[in-house]
């Protein structure tokens, strides 16, 4: 008998684990986990925060476990396999669960269902507003999936949840606070651009000035335009400016990479 069998033996129900990574993360995370404080089983992986985010932390769980970053991708599969339940959600700690999308889970975990996975439509709040346009909406995230049918994938910083088996799709929302202001959203970038600005590096890509110069332009013109960041407002705006550029970004910090490393001419190769 399996363990998620052995659950189901002893609860009646599949046994639903949410697992979350934290840092620093003091202003967020109550709400996230008081959105799924009916779970079975809460199990955080923090990234040794220096607030209080551990002791916000444990009036939800006695499951808080501290480890060093080793980055976004082996952070989430090592959350993920610390949990027991049937049923594992996963959640970053600024995202909560609408009661919409709990009660759907709450249906699946008691359902015999064939599906393995669940995705569900992610809606952003930020600078005052839902962000329904510019590529920000629906943001269809795979959250919850069966024991053993689910692994944390992608390239950091960009995660990706995927599961080996059929997936279907929920209609309630994971609310997602993503920036707390426009400079949480600029260190950010800053952050990211350079995660994969190395990763570019080590891969021996070499910095042109050709993508540096189109590849912003055409990122402002897909998420204004085509993907109609306009009807978000002033939002839809500033967004469509800096998704331009983190573009603009990444190049930039290739480049240096490259200068940093002695120079030499430049190689084709931009991914």
């Amino acid at each position: 008998m399996s363990r998620a069998e052995e659950f189901d033996t002893a609860m009646g129900d599949p046994l639903l684990s949410v697992a979350i990574i934290t840092f620093n993360e003091e202003h967020t995370i109550r709400e996230c986990l008081a959105s799924v404080a009916w779970a079975d089983e809460i199990v955080v992986v923090d990234s040794c925060s220096t607030d209080a985010t551990v002791a916000v932390c444990r009036e939800f769980t006695d499951c808080v476990v501290q480890r060093p970053w080793p980055g976004h991708v082996l952070q989430k599969q090592y959350a993920l396999e610390q949990t027991r339940g049937a049923w594992i959600l996963c959640l970053d700690a600024d995202e909560r669960l609408s009661a919409a999308a709990a009660d759907e889970v709450r249906a699946i975990v008691r359902a015999a269902d064939a599906a393995d996975g669940y995705t569900f439509p992610r809606r952003s709040f930020y600078l005052g507003r839902w962000i329904r346009h510019g590529g920000w909406y629906p943001d269809r995230k795979l959250r919850l999936v069966r024991r053993g049918r689910g692994r944390w994938t992608g390239t950091d910083p960009h995660d990706k949840l995927v599961t080996d088996g059929v997936t279907r799709d929920c209609a309630g929302s994971i609310d997602h606070y993503v920036y707390r202001d426009i400079s949480q959203q600029l260190a950010t970038v800053d952050s990211f651009s350079r995660i994969t600005a190395a990763q570019w590096h080590r891969a021996g890509v070499r910095p042109r000035l050709l993508p540096m110069l189109v590849r912003p332009a055409l990122k402002f013109l897909e998420t204004y335009i085509w993907k109609r960041g306009m009807l978000d407002g002033m939002p839809g705006f500033i967004i469509a400016v800096i998704s331009s550029y983190y573009v603009f970004l990444k190049h930039a910090k290739l480049w240096e990479l490259a200068q940093a490393q002695g120079g030499g001419r430049p190689r084709p190769g931009i991914p």
